[in-house]
């Protein structure tokens, strides 16, 4: 999708994301303590206030700039100090070993491009840093609800975990999410994985 598209759908609600924050997102960083977090495609910025209201200093990152002025405007409102950085997140660069938590929730582009965003997410890990992704698993595409219609954009625990050479893997399965008004869950992939 172009960047004018995903204006176009942040800008057409209030809130194209649920207002709080994923709940694999919540559950996977419970026993971490706060450092720097990194969100990439970040969205209206719901996981990056949450994450900052937890004590984390947080950069969240989005190539859509109306995403990106919903996210400063609620973290002004809601009074929480965080970042946020309009960027493609093909060409951005995050910097080597300055986080402690990068997270990818939902990331919808071809795996190609996916590829290049995973190295440099991976080398923005600080040593001990944990490093989260979340998206649309390939089975969601015959067995789940919603979701993108490209199957280049989905992919399964083991694909996401073969792109992390450099980290152990922590978790990597397939998980439930259940989607109001749908009789079947989405299906996700989940993968943890942490820097020594």
């Amino acid at each position: 999708m172009r960047r004018e598209d995903w204006d176009a759908r942040y800008a057409g609600v209030e809130n194209l994301w649920a207002a709080k924050p994923n709940r694999f997102l919540v559950a996977e960083v419970a026993d971490l303590e706060p450092g720097r977090a990194l969100d990439l495609a970040c969205g209206e910025g719901q996981n990056a206030i949450w994450l900052a209201t937890l004590g984390w200093q947080v950069t969240g990152v989005d190539y859509s700039e109306v995403a990106i002025a919903k996210a400063r405007g609620r973290a002004e409102r809601d009074g929480v100090d965080a970042e946020f950085v309009c960027a493609d997140l093909v060409t951005y660069e995050p910097g080597s070993s300055v986080f402690d938590l990068v997270v990818v929730l939902y990331l919808h582009i071809p795996s190609r491009e996916r590829h290049v965003v995973l190295d440099r997410a991976t080398a923005a890990l600080a040593p001990g840093g944990t490093f989260l992704l979340v998206g649309h698993d390939t089975l969601n595409m015959t067995e789940g609800v919603g979701g993108p219609s490209d199957p280049d954009i989905h992919f399964t625990p083991d694909e996401i975990a073969a792109e992390l050479p450099d980290l152990e893997i922590v978790k990597a399965e397939r998980v439930l999410r259940d989607v109001r008004g749908q009789e079947r869950d989405a299906i996700d992939a989940l993968v943890r994985a942490r820097r020594a």
